[in-house]
């Protein structure tokens, strides 16, 4: 599936915090307000902690919808089809020497959520494009639209971790786009890889089946 210098996609998450202090107002000495004591006004972190609720609201979702698909008692069952390698990023020499029959088995835990849409947890091994075992696991989501009845579209992502015999067998963390088309309990599934010249650029495709 992946080769040796592909690109990996990184998500860097950051967060603000706004600090806030007390005002002290000092009255004038001249003014007849000087024999009462300084007034302190304090400014409520509001903004603060709007900001902190919207963070951990954020978080708390992503970890329901996690929880969710973990708890779910709907399997599926994954077998990797082809890897095609884009011919316009590889020489036919090149092509030639590379497996493009990712014989392997995955499964998964499943769920669709209120809005229909796609979840799961899924775990897959298969042959690379050198002919080595590769393992990939990880979290998977999709947008669902239903163009006709008992179809189903999706598109979304993977965020998940793999590792190669080229690497060492080192986890290497993955970011990658997912679609699939759909039927019943049927859906083939796709994922591209980018790269640059002779480095990633491979469309690996697999089957799922949901019991």
């Amino acid at each position: 599936m992946f080769h040796s210098s592909f690109s990996l996609p990184m998500v860097a998450l950051s967060a603000a915090c706004l600090l806030t202090a007390p005002l002290v107002a000092k009255a004038d000495a001249s003014s007849p307000a000087a024999s009462s004591p300084a007034t302190a006004v304090s400014v409520a972190p509001a903004s603060a902690g709007t900001t902190s609720s919207t963070d951990s609201g954020w978080w708390q979702q992503v970890r329901n919808e996690a929880s969710q698909t973990w708890d779910s008692d709907r399997y599926e069952l994954y077998l990797p089809l082809h890897t095609w390698h884009n011919r316009r990023m590889y020489t036919a020499e090149k092509i030639a020497e590379y497996n493009e029959n990712p014989w392997g088995l995955g499964f998964g835990k499943y769920r669709y959520d209120d809005q229909g849409n796609w979840h799961a947890f899924y775990a897959m091994a298969f042959l690379d494009s050198h002919n080595r075992v590769e393992p990939i696991a990880g979290y998977g989501y999709e947008k669902i639209w239903h163009p006709a009845e008992g179809w189903r579209l999706g598109a979304g992502f993977t965020v998940a971790a793999t590792a190669r015999q080229d690497y060492g067998y080192y986890p290497l963390p993955l970011i990658l786009p997912l679609v699939s088309i759909e039927y019943g309990h049927f859906a083939l599934q796709t994922t591209y890889v980018p790269g640059s010249k002779g480095n990633g650029n491979v469309l690996f495709t697999w089957a799922r089946w949901q019991f």
